[in-house]
This record gives C-alpha cells, structure tokens and sequence, in this order.
C-alpha cells in the first residue's frame, strides 16, 4: 500500500512549482552543460562533463521525487477539518507553563515542515501532541530535555 503524502494546499502548489521549474527550465541547462562539456573532448577525463552528468542525476533524483509526492498527495483542505481541535494545516498558539512563554506553530504534513518557518510536521512529537487538541487543553510532549507541558491558546485555520 503507498503511503500518503499529507499536504495543505500551499505545500502542494510549491511542491508543483518546483516540479514544473525543473522539468522546463533546469532539464535544459543541465542538458546544455553536458553538450558543451563533449565539445571539451575526450570525455573519460573531462571533470565539467562528469559535474553535469552528476548534477543531472541528482536533478533526475528530485523529479522523481517531486512526481511521486504529487501522485501520493492528500491534501488537507481548510475548513474540512473539525473546528475548534488542532488538525492539519491549523495555526496553533501555545503557552509552555512552566516559563509562560507562548509559541505559535503550524501543523504540516513531514513532507512541509520547517521549523524554521514554524512550520512542524504532524508526526513530530509536538505536532502529534497537539493533533486533536482544543483551546484550553494542556499537552505533555516528551522532548529531549524533559516534558513539557503546552497550554493551547488558540487555533486558527
């Protein structure tokens, strides 16, 4: 059975244009690098053709790649979802209560997350923690250093 690949709406679209800027503008420069590195010559010695043929591969790699969470994608539509609980795609603020400092986090699919964006993946321990979670509920997470405790503040889509 293939596994779904979770996605918001935003988060297929990158992945589709990503997709579409490889396949019609990346393929043809790549396939130019490698037609001007033959004209260097003998190619069994040729460290440009060799830099584009690995370069081709890893391009080829991330095509494939792309293809197949675009075929595997279920996306999380807003508003399908149950209001008022933490699901997919919810934009969560939080209260750790032991500092009471307050964090705001958005639920993605592994394939979206980003911490560095606040974007953290369901499967995450955090994500899955607050999966389900309503306004007012309190979280323990096990993390690293211990468990911590959330406060959900709101929920928003």
């Amino acid at each position: 059975m293939t596994e779904e690949v979770l996605l918001t709406r935003e988060g297929y679209e990158k992945i589709s244009a990503e997709y579409d800027e490889l396949v019609s503008v990346k393929r043809a420069e790549v396939a130019e690098r490698i037609k001007e590195a033959r004209e260097f010559g003998d190619i069994s010695e040729n460290a440009e053709y060799d830099a584009a043929k690995n370069e081709q591969a890893e391009l080829e790699e991330r095509i494939t790649k792309l293809e197949n969470m675009m075929r595997k994608a279920k996306i999380i539509e807003e508003g399908k979802s149950p209001r008022g609980k933490v699901n997919i795609g919810s934009k969560v603020t939080v209260k750790d209560t032991k500092t009471r400092k307050t964090q705001d986090f958005i639920i993605v699919g592994a394939t979206e997350a980003d911490p560095f964006e606040g974007k953290i993946s369901n499967e995450s321990k955090v994500g899955e923690g607050l999966i389900g979670a309503k306004v007012g509920d309190k979280v323990d997470i096990e993390a690293p250093k211990g468990k911590i405790r959330y406060e959900v503040i709101s929920i928003n889509r």
